[in-house]
């Protein structure tokens, strides 16, 4: 249960986790641009490198939020372009150093959406990297967590939230709101299946 948290505080959680996690890199963007201005050529290959970064990342992001929080479309339906877009936005919190992995199946497009809400769940709690698992099976959804060094804290504020043990109703959840919102009015209930490395069941 969501504690009777309001669809309309659900939507300003989300809006406020989007901004954030668009805004530190805009901010890269903005002081790359002053630089430009200043005309101080002496660092232009290095502007030119953060500026394709950011600008990356923004669009990775940009359409992960699409898919995961916009309203259905049809690209929902493309198994391909899913698990791109799911890829490329993990490839922007991994880092080099520690990359999240996506290995994924193929599952009903149907639940293509919750998938990836899900899948940003689990990437909330890998900060020193690690492989996120997706598969079909038996009518259940697994999104299966592995990593050298679980993030205990983070793994049980997120438990917490799931189970309506201990909620904590700020941004950095948003995504487990949503998706128990999601679920509310479907056949499907969300559980936890493994604590020490994040595991989900959608069934």
């Amino acid at each position: 249960m969501n504690h009777n948290i309001s669809a309309t505080a659900i939507s300003e959680l989300i809006l406020t986790r989007m901004c954030h996690d668009i805004a530190g890199i805009s901010g890269a963007v903005s002081n790359a641009v002053e630089l430009l201005e200043d005309g101080d050529l002496d660092f232009l290959e290095d502007i030119t490198a953060n500026l394709k970064t950011s600008s990356a990342v923004i669009n990775a992001r940009i359409k992960f939020f699409r898919l995961a929080f916009g309203i259905n479309n049809a690209n929902l339906e493309d198994s391909a372009l899913v698990f791109k877009t799911a890829t490329d936005y993990l490839s922007t919190i991994g880092g080099k150093n520690h990359n999240i992995i996506l290995q994924m199946k193929a599952i009903p497009w149907q639940l293509a959406k919750i998938a990836l809400v899900g899948i940003m769940i689990v990437a909330d709690t890998l900060i020193k990297g690690g492989v996120i698992n997706v598969e079909y099976q038996n009518g259940e959804l697994f999104i299966c967590s592995k990593t050298p060094a679980p993030a205990a804290d983070k793994i049980m504020a997120t438990i917490g939230c799931i189970d309506g043990s201990s909620p904590q109703f700020n941004a950095l959840f948003a995504p487990i709101f949503y998706l128990k919102e999601l679920l509310k009015d479907s056949n499907y209930n969300l559980i936890i299946a493994e604590k020490e490395c994040l595991a989900l069941r959608i069934r």
